[in-house]
């Protein structure tokens, strides 16, 4: 008789030990498929999550070679904006944008909004102008927190024109529209240029509360064309430089090959400054979704070595409960390879079957357990994101023991649900798992089967 008929016909004349085998392997098939399950819809979600958000890099001062030089100076870096112009045609680009910043003073007729801080930081009728390469990709205009109401936005055909986006309280104040005339000095306090009004956007801060970066009224913040806020630049000075830039990708995975591309392109241009993959949102967003992840999957290998030792455990003592079975069969001349073979065999059997039934639903179970898991996690991210307070204004917020940098991502929630899918990738991985499983709770019985003697067997009982 042959070792597969032979396995087939001890697992049903040993239908308890059979039974007990089998809901072990149950258990470890439906822990990992689960584990499986829920890393595929994690990763799922995650990259759904890049998708909705886009993949971005932020060209900004690196704060930590500031004054590094060994100059004792603290400049700013700036960059050409032809620079910035061929990492915006890098292929992996699909839009970008750069700022660059100067004072701007409104005189005669026009006025700024009252508010903002008692000391004029900037001078009488001084306020903060930033010429844009494109506005829309502003951070602010991209996550809907300022709202253009009128106009449009300033973009790369508007780079060498003179237009202004300027927010709805200063047009109010001064009764200016879309397509109405206004006329700005610039630092040097002479030089003047006159602009058309592109745009009326709205900031949704209160007058009074200082801007923090410019420390000033947000009411009174201006955007420009770049090509318009150059020419406020006194003559003999050159162009402005850029400050900051942002590149909108392709694809979050080719952030990497970007940064490359840039650093060769730009060389020594880019002392001072760093590329930060801004991905601060997507982490807001998926974070409650690693947590579930790391947690399955430590569960999954936990269970996993678990259901090994039992099975081993299990395996070795029907090994020692069949010592006259496998005495006989020695002394007849079967090879102990094929009795190891039948073993495997036995283990395999089961564990298609286990993982047969764990296919059939696991999904279900896994798809509440994880929804209820993922749920619990979001809703501490969101207890978190609002208890997050603001430094108070005019403070950096570390004398509090705040970081500005920790405030949370406006409409970037974080992932509350998952959709669970098993397909044929899940249960090949599954099946590979459960039975590499199943082998290794083999491997130690099988040395106790290559010491058997057949003569010790039969004449001592052993």
């Amino acid at each position: 008789m042959n070792f597969v008929k032979r396995a087939g016909l001890s697992l049903w004349a040993r239908k308890g030990r059979t039974l007990i085998t089998l809901a072990t392997f149950l258990v470890i098939s439906v822990m990992v498929v689960a584990g499986v399950l829920i890393n595929d819809a994690t990763a799922q979600a995650e990259q759904d999550a890049k998708r909705s958000v886009g993949a971005e890099v932020n060209l900004e001062m690196d704060m930590s070679a500031m004054g590094a030089g060994g100059g004792g100076g603290m400049q700013a870096p700036r960059i050409d904006p032809a620079t910035v112009d061929k990492l915006g045609a890098l292929p992996q680009v699909q839009k970008y944008t750069y700022s660059m910043w100067d004072r701007a003073i409104l005189k005669g007729k026009y006025k700024l909004v009252d508010g903002g801080p008692k000391t004029q930081t900037m001078g009488p009728g001084g306020t903060a102008a930033t010429g844009v390469l494109d506005s829309s990709l502003l951070p602010d205009f991209r996550n809907g927190k300022f709202t253009l109401l009128a106009g449009k936005h300033l973009t790369v055909a508007d780079k060498d024109k003179k237009q202004l986006l300027i927010e709805v309280r200063l047009a109010q104040k001064n009764g200016l529209k879309v397509g109405d005339k206004i006329t700005l000095t610039g630092n040097d306090e002479k030089t003047t240029a006159d602009f058309t009004v592109a745009g009326i956007y709205r900031d949704p801060r209160p007058s009074t509360e200082p801007e923090p970066e410019n420390f000033l009224s947000p009411a009174n913040l201006m955007y420009g064309t770049v090509g318009g806020i150059s020419a406020l630049e006194s003559e003999g000075k050159g162009p402005l430089q850029v400050g900051k830039a942002t590149f909108l990708l392709q694809d979050a995975d080719v952030q990497g090959a970007f940064k490359e591309e840039a650093k060769r392109i730009a060389g020594a241009a880019l002392n001072g400054f760093k590329l930060d993959a801004n991905d601060k949102a997507i982490k807001q967003m998926t974070g409650p979704l690693k947590s579930i992840r790391s947690t399955a999957t430590v569960a999954m290998w936990l269970m996993g070595l678990a259901g090994a030792a039992v099975l081993a455990l299990l395996v070795n003592l029907a090994v020692k409960q069949r010592d006259k079975e496998y005495g006989v069969l020695l002394a007849m001349g079967e090879k102990k390879s094929k009795l190891i073979a039948q073993q495997a065999l036995e283990i395999v059997l089961v564990a298609v079957a286990a993982i047969g039934l764990s296919s059939l639903f696991a999904p279900t179970l896994t798809q509440s357990a994880g929804q209820a898991l993922l749920g619990k996690e979001a809703a501490a991210a969101e207890r978190k994101i609002d208890s997050w307070q603001p430094p108070a204004p005019g403070s950096t917020g570390i004398d509090q023991g705040i970081d500005p940098n920790d405030k949370p991502v406006e409409n970037a929630d974080p992932i509350d649900t998952i959709t669970v899918a098993l397909d044929r990738a899940d249960l090949t991985t599954v099946g590979g798992i459960g039975l590499g499983i199943g082998l290794l709770a083999t491997a130690i019985p099988a040395g106790a089967v290559l010491r058997l003697s057949p003569r010790t067997i039969l004449t001592k009982g052993k």
